[in-house]
């Protein structure tokens, strides 16, 4: 499939989004007057395989109103939603940086561990509900442990990095496991059924990050100096982020979450320019993790 044709699907989603419902006569005319057309109208055979083709590809499904005769996106969930998001604008960057042609050395991108190989195995078994075999290089470990087969109950990308969520059939226990340790990934015969009632958006509801606990989730209340605080307005670390008061050097952050190391690493990250007021275990833990550090140039 052409770069072009893809960039035809993108404007016209871009298009009914901005426009929310519209008919094809106001659709075309729009078509036509854009740079993508060449100044040719979008016939209706034609919109209609794009429109097919949007299905497929992005999973967007274009629907008509009969009363008004006007397109729409249907709604089809948050999460949903939220991956159709992800694939446009990978799609729509795709082609774009395709493009740039001479100033190419200009563009800085960071290095990602590739998850290409084992990303579209997982999705694929989970399409199925089977179980997928491979072995897996643990940080934690020497060597890597061959024969780990799970049930993959969901896939989650978090700092550029994609993780399966799935239960391990030897632990009896539910598991994350990063795509990028993976290898001699393959889907097996065994056909598994997901749990009633599981929720892969709840899972990680009180978490920051890929790890969790079995612990409570704590009220975390930090003072953040007004330079940060521009940032965490900008993009939160969790979806319970509430800015609570705002000083002229500082601000106050809730936050509702688990303890996890993941968040713990998190706020070293950010230095000076944080400071938890509560929980007091939170701050022991950090202070702990500050003093090892502190030993190691001593």
């Amino acid at each position: 499939m052409g770069r072009g044709l893809i960039n035809k699907y993108i404007w016209i989603i871009d298009t009914l989004q901005r426009y929310g419902r519209i008919t094809r006569n106001d659709l075309n005319r729009l078509w036509v007057d854009s740079n993508i057309s060449g100044g040719e109208p979008l016939a209706r055979r034609t919109f209609y395989n794009y429109r097919d083709g949007i299905a497929d590809i992005f999973n967007v499904d274009i629907e008509c109103d009969p009363a008004t005769f006007e397109y729409y996106i249907k709604d089809t969930g948050e999460q949903a939603g939220k991956l159709r998001e992800l694939l446009i604008d990978t799609a729509s960057m795709t082609g774009m940086l395709s493009d740039v042609g001479e100033v190419s050395q200009r563009i800085v991108l960071e290095d990602v561990p590739s998850s290409r190989t084992n990303l579209p195995v997982m999705i694929q078994a989970m399409k199925q509900n089977r179980r997928v075999q491979f072995t897996y290089q643990s940080y934690t470990r020497i060597n890597p442990t061959p024969g780990v087969v799970i049930e993959p109950y969901f896939v989650r990308l978090f700092k550029q990095l994609w993780y399966v969520v799935g239960y391990n059939v030897k632990d009896r226990k539910i598991k994350t496991y990063s795509l990028d340790r993976m290898s001699g990934t393959h889907i097996r015969k065994e056909v598994f059924t997901m749990p009633e009632g599981f929720d892969a958006e709840g899972f990680f509801h009180d978490c920051f990050g890929i790890m969790t606990s079995r612990g409570v989730a704590k009220d975390v209340v930090l003072r953040v100096d007004s330079k940060q605080a521009k940032y965490l307005r900008a993009l939160p670390l969790h979806h319970s982020q509430r800015e609570v008061a705002i000083h002229d050097n500082y601000s106050l952050f809730h936050f509702h979450l688990l303890l996890t190391f993941d968040f713990i690493k998190e706020l070293l990250s950010l230095g000076s320019s944080i400071t938890v007021v509560k929980p007091p275990e939170l701050k022991a833990q950090l202070l702990d993790e500050l003093r090892r550090t502190l030993a190691l140039y001593d």
